[in-house]
């Protein structure tokens, strides 16, 4: 029965992550170039009585074992890198990505982070930034007497400066993907970081080495589907109640035993 108890508890505690990465998503389903997340379980390990296959008294091969299983544990919180829905915007300075690249952002201690989120702005510089103000890698600059902007689906930025009918280029958006996105570390402001497990990025041109293509004028949503969210949060609370009923079942049991 104490082992009921515990066991029980870790499926409380499983749920209850569970719901938090649930939250979680739901709260960013407007949010630019969000990706959600989704929690991953493991059974623990099992206290072996008898293993299967082993030989009875009689010397006959046991078709069955003895263990019984002491609860499930929380293994990682997987990021789902599948490409969200998108919304037509007209503003030219939003840009999606279709397919699998990451824009390159420069941090203040020259870090350099990944995102997807292409609301881009122009700063005092005239430098293409994020809503953060952080720059773009490479660095773009916009003269300030630009009339138009233009983003080919290949990265390529072109400007029409007033009172000139000619456009003039100053420079080309890049992407990078990675061998395993779902390695990349989450670090807020829609920011990815890489780490060992991500691999290292790999940097081209849009429409290459499966990048993907940009579209301006566009923005890509947060991957999150609502209707699967409420699927699961019912899931989880009742997963989360069943493994209350058995602590209560096993804390009746035991106040029987001791009467």
């Amino acid at each position: 029965m104490f082992r009921a108890l515990s066991t029980a508890a870790t499926g409380m505690e499983a749920q209850q992550t569970r719901i938090d990465t649930t939250a979680h998503n739901m709260a960013n389903v407007n949010t630019t170039g969000f990706k959600r997340a989704r929690a991953e379980f493991q059974d623990l390990l099992y206290d072996t009585q008898r293993n299967p296959g082993g030989q009875n008294g009689q010397g006959a091969t046991l078709p069955t074992g003895i263990q019984i299983g002491q609860g499930t544990r929380l293994v990682g919180t997987m990021q789902m890198h599948q490409q969200g829905t998108l919304a037509q915007t007209g503003n030219p300075m939003d840009v999606a990505i279709e397919g699998r690249g990451f824009f390159q952002v420069t941090q203040p201690n020259g870090e350099q982070t990944f995102t997807r989120a292409g609301n881009l702005k122009v700063d005092d510089q005239g430098q293409l930034v994020t809503v953060d103000g952080l720059p773009l890698e490479p660095l773009i600059t916009i003269p300030p007497d630009a009339a138009s902007v233009t983003i080919t689906a290949d990265g390529v930025v072109s400007v029409t400066v007033a009172g000139d009918t000619q456009s003039q280029e100053v420079g080309q958006l890049l992407l990078a993907t990675f061998p395993n996105p779902a390695g990349l570390e989450a670090v807020g402001r829609s920011q990815f970081r890489p780490t060992t497990a991500s691999g290292l990025a790999l940097v081209g041109p849009p429409g290459q080495d499966g990048t993907g293509t940009l579209s301006q004028g566009f923005l890509e949503g947060s991957n999150v589907e609502v209707v699967n969210e409420m699927i699961d949060l019912i899931s989880s609370q009742r997963a989360y109640e069943v493994n209350q009923k058995v602590i209560e079942a096993a804390d009746e049991m035991m106040q029987r035993t001791t009467r």
